[in-house]
């Protein structure tokens, strides 16, 4: 991507900075804002806060030739890259899900080559967002320096000009379209998120395009009560839809634990090309919509499940959530 602080600032400055409602439905975020060929990011971390029913219906619209930015991806991957929509990727982590394995089908379309890899560091991709966020063109870090990690990469060593230091240049990183999973937003587009936030805020400031997914749509007078908690402003916000339990499988902090189940049943499947071809249209391109997909995987009795095991696994630890 472009790092050229300029033209972003050009973009930036005619974009829409009313305070209007921007509530929308899935399918018309992603038609109006995803396009054949973006470059995609993802917000949240691992399989924690991912906006599920987004990326669903990406693939559902048959998007392709996506760039993807694999900041801290795992469930997010596994449904672009395991469907086939992505075709280059800003590399840090992929193909795992952590604990709990490796995605087949992302790895088979990575060693098949049709897949462009630019390889990073989660702090340098992280610091790209950040470089994108203040208006400057990159950062210096030294994460990655003594490895052959940047082999494969943008990156630039430069000389520090105070000190004389090497350093690593990376290239500030504005993504054509962002999509964050948040806890509560109101209809302008203003976001809460409880817990850990990642890169979220700099992602929210360094992407063109901005699709939020909620849990729940709440009146502005909840956020305006506490502004301090805003972690995402509106005028960064294109379109917001609410989303209860939107982060399934994956976990949402507070609110519900992973499908655990469900996602050791994607790596099962992904050992078989043909079966997992068949698995994607059964679960995300021949439904109708994310409600779908939900009941598919057990309905509000499942999701019921989860959200104790997440309560009672944070009273046993002594934590507490917020909102």
């Amino acid at each position: 991507m472009d790092p050229d602080v300029d033209k972003a600032r050009e973009y930036f400055r005619q974009r829409d900075r009313r305070l209007v409602p921007k509530v929308t439905t899935v399918p018309e975020a992603v038609a109006r804002l995803v396009h054949d060929g973006d470059y995609v990011a993802v917000g949240g971390f691992g399989a924690d806060r991912i906006p599920t029913a987004v990326l669903h219906e990406i693939v559902r619209q048959g998007r392709k030739d996506l760039g993807l930015s694999g900041h801290t991806a795992t469930h997010d991957c596994q449904i672009l890259i395991g469907a086939g929509c992505v075709n280059r990727c800003d590399v840090a982590y992929v193909i795992g899900l952590e604990a709990r394995g490796l995605s087949r089908a992302s790895r088979r379309q990575f060693e098949s080559g049709k897949i462009a890899v630019a390889e990073w560091t989660n702090a340098a991709l992280a610091w790209r967002y950040r470089a994108a966020a203040m208006g400057v063109p990159f950062l210096p870090m030294r994460s990655g320096l003594g490895t052959d990690t940047m082999k494969e990469s943008a990156a630039v060593e430069i000389t520090c000009p105070f000190t004389g230091i090497k350093l690593l240049a990376v290239p500030a990183l504005f993504p054509d379209v962002a999509m964050i999973h948040v806890h509560r937003a109101d209809v302008y587009g203003n976001c809460q998120i409880d817990g850990i936030m990642v890169a979220d805020d700099d992602l929210a400031r360094a992407a063109k395009r901005l699709i939020i997914s909620t849990e729940r749509l709440v009146p502005e007078s909840v956020i305006r009560a506490d502004p301090t908690r805003t972690a995402i402003p509106y005028f960064c916000v294109d379109a917001v839809v609410e989303v209860p339990y939107g982060s399934y499988p994956g976990n949402m902090p507070y609110e519900y634990f992973s499908d655990e189940d469900h996602l050791r049943q994607w790596l099962e499947v992904e050992e078989d090309a043909a079966a997992f071809e068949r698995f994607l249209d059964k679960y995300i391109r021949n439904t109708p919509d994310f409600e779908a997909y939900l009941e598919l995987c057990g309905g509000i009795k499942r999701l019921q499940e989860l959200r104790r095991t997440e309560l009672m696994l944070h009273a046993a630890i002594g934590g507490g959530g917020a909102g």
